[in-house]
């Protein structure tokens, strides 16, 4: 499905995609003077059959603002009706949570329950707002929404919705269509393994990593246009990857949690208490324990080839696995010199005691230190991918390039780990000569560029704070100038792109029967803090072209383009393109469309185009529901 383009580009070389101008409606609240700086919320921070005594009540302070009932903010709406199985027909209308009233502002929110629908609610708003707050942290700006909107909404903030019973079936699913976090509710197998009652009912909004999982389905389809447009095996498997393993970290930063999974495991971090990914909902569902575990693709022999799976979410767990291989490396050399200093030099540590509260409490606050660098490297890594077609090879370039640029020196060897937890999944990048760090950055322009004085931070007019999305006005300015530089006869083939005019009229791809403009999908303002307190600016422009080909008689919709990444004089400093009409990639990507169409595309206005709502398809179904 195309994106709305803006008028009044018609006479240009390019155009503007609809999206360029939505980052402005979505702004989080500014504290007034008296205003506290957090909320704190109650949750459960694994799930609800997990015990207290594994540290699952957790508190966590989300950003203050001032609430509606629903809760409704700034950035999320929560709709608290229970919908049927249907997900459209209301079954109860229940009275909207009021957060702001003064009894529950003393009280940190609702005590966790299964029992009370209102803490469905503030469960799923705590999760989503720290979560939110985790991404703009570490992009250093607010994530727009990439939901598609109603033709007349034109103004007012953009929020995204979430229901907590939405649905009397096992499932959970983003809806970029709706704009809807989707959480389903089922009654447990007779059969069930664990700590909740045959029959009784599960509800999905309840599970820590399931929030986590299916808001970061959110966040990264507002971070880029067309990552949900699937043209390979790995375009699906890295969103349910990339989720998986946002909600893994994120579960370290509550403390109680790491502390007591580390007392039991002695310290280590291969336990299922900190890899384990929705155990109640596998234990209720068909299954014995969880849908996912990180550690499993490491388990035995070592781990398979990750293109042995195609399945989306058996492939995206290789992705996640290898990150966490990573941070468990990290985590256990700098926890052997901690390991050392409890024991006298030697690094062992008595089986049959319990690990010293000392040590135990150090292993802590570095594994919940450590996730949170980890879990900045992998937000911060989305600004380096290409806008389209993303492979796990081009992830872990834009992992190893975004934090080489924030971070040169590496003494902990972060990279290297990367690059070996991949390297033993079989996970290559295409394109590059080794598997050496400096090999696998991402370069600059092969050619002399000039600065852009346009995009240069001296000229850009922020709206007080660059993390924060200047107006319409100057957002579509912004645009305009980097449509103008990505077009440029001269220069239109460093960002893998053809004018189309050219083209068609050369007839040298076979195939070939249209190509759009480029489309300029968005322009935001990225801020990074190292851990030396060095900060970087870039301006992270994003462009695509469309491209309709006929293949065995079908015709198809492909895409092309470019991240750009701009220094704060203008200068295109890295450039990381997919090009239009590559005749290779073409290919995979044809033949991948050809095979998966019906989950995938649907046949509009003569072509195969991409579904937007796909996640459902996914998604559905019991011990598939991620």
């Amino acid at each position: 499905m195309t994106a709305r383009k803006k008028t009044g580009t018609a006479s240009l070389p390019f155009q503007l995609g609809s999206r360029v101008e939505r980052a402005c409606r979505v702004v989080p609240y500014d504290r007034a003077p008296g205003d506290p700086s957090t909320r704190p919320l109650r949750i459960f921070a694994l799930d609800p059959a997990e015990s207290k005594l594994h540290g699952n009540v957790a508190r966590v302070d989300v950003p203050y603002e001032p609430l509606e009932p629903g809760p409704r903010g700034r950035i999320f709406e929560v709709d608290g009706r229970e919908f049927g199985t249907d997900g459209t027909k209301v079954l109860k209308a229940l009275t909207p949570l009021d957060l702001d009233a003064r009894e529950l502002m003393l009280s940190a929110g609702l005590e966790p329950t299964q029992s009370d629908p209102r803490f469905h609610a503030q469960m799923a708003y705590a999760v989503c707002s720290s979560l939110y707050q985790r991404f703009r942290g570490a992009l250093g700006r607010s994530v727009a929404w990439g939901f598609e909107l109603k033709p007349d909404d034109t103004t007012g903030p953009l929020r995204l919705r979430i229901k907590p019973l939405a649905m009397g079936e096992p499932n959970a699913y983003y809806d970029p269509v709706g704009g809807e976090l989707l959480f389903g509710y089922y009654p447990a197998d007779r059969a069930t393994t664990g700590r909740t009652l045959p029959g009784g009912y599960v509800f999905t909004c309840l599970a820590h990593d399931i929030v986590a999982h299916e808001c970061t389905h959110a966040l990264l389809d507002g971070l880029r246009a067309h990552f949900t447009t699937t043209t390979h095996e790995d375009v699906a498997a890295f969103h349910e990857g990339f989720a998986d393993i946002v909600a893994l970290l994120q579960r370290f930063s509550h403390q109680a949690v790491v502390r007591e999974a580390l007392r039991a495991s002695r310290g280590r971090l291969e336990t299922d208490r900190l890899t384990a990914i929705g155990q109640q909902f596998g234990e209720t569902s068909g299954g014995f324990g969880p849908i996912r575990n990180a550690m499993d693709a490491t388990a035995g022999k070592g781990p398979p080839e990750y293109t042995k799976y195609t399945e989306p979410h058996a492939r995206g767990r290789s992705l996640c696995a290898a990150i966490y291989e990573a941070f468990v490396t990290i985590y256990n050399r700098k926890a052997s010199r901690l390991r050392r200093l409890a024991s006298g030099g030697t690094g062992v540590i008595d089986e049959r005691a319990e690990l010293p509260a000392d040590l135990l409490e150090a292993l802590t606050d570095l594994a919940a230190k450590l996730a949170g660098q980890f879990l900045n490297i992998c937000i911060r890594a989305i600004d380096y991918c290409p806008p389209v077609d993303i492979r796990f090879g081009d992830y872990l370039r834009a992992a190893m390039t975004a934090d080489h640029d924030l971070v040169p020196d590496d003494p902990w060897g972060y990279r290297e780990a990367w690059i070996d937890a991949f390297r033993r999944r079989r996970i290559y990048p295409y394109d590059v000569p080794n598997l050496g760090e400096d090999a696998l950055l991402w370069s600059g322009p092969q050619s002399a560029i000039p600065a852009v004085p346009a995009l240069s931070f001296s000229e850009l007019a922020f709206d007080g704070d660059p993390g924060r999305a200047p107006k319409s006005k100057e957002l579509l300015r912004q645009a305009m100038a980097v449509g103008q530089l990505v077009t440029s006869a001269a220069h239109r083939g460093e960002f893998g792109l053809v004018d189309p005019v050219a083209t068609k009229r050369a007839a040298k791809h076979e195939g070939l029967v249209d190509i759009d403009k480029p489309t300029v999908e968005s322009v935001r303002a990225a801020r990074r803090v190292g851990p030396n307190g060095e900060v970087v600016f870039d301006l992270v422009a994003e462009v695509t072209q469309r491209v309709l080909k006929m293949h065995k008689g079908q015709l198809v919709e492909l895409y092309g383009g470019a991240t750009v990444l701009l220094d704060p004089f203008g200068a295109v400093r890295c450039v990381i393109r997919k090009r239009v009409l590559h005749e290779t990639r073409d290919k995979e990507q044809l033949d991948f469309i050809m095979k998966n169409a019906a989950t995938y595309y649907t046949s509009a206005r003569g072509a195969l185009r991409p579904k937007r709502g796909a996640f459902k398809a996914i998604h559905r179904g019991r011990r598939k529901v991620r």
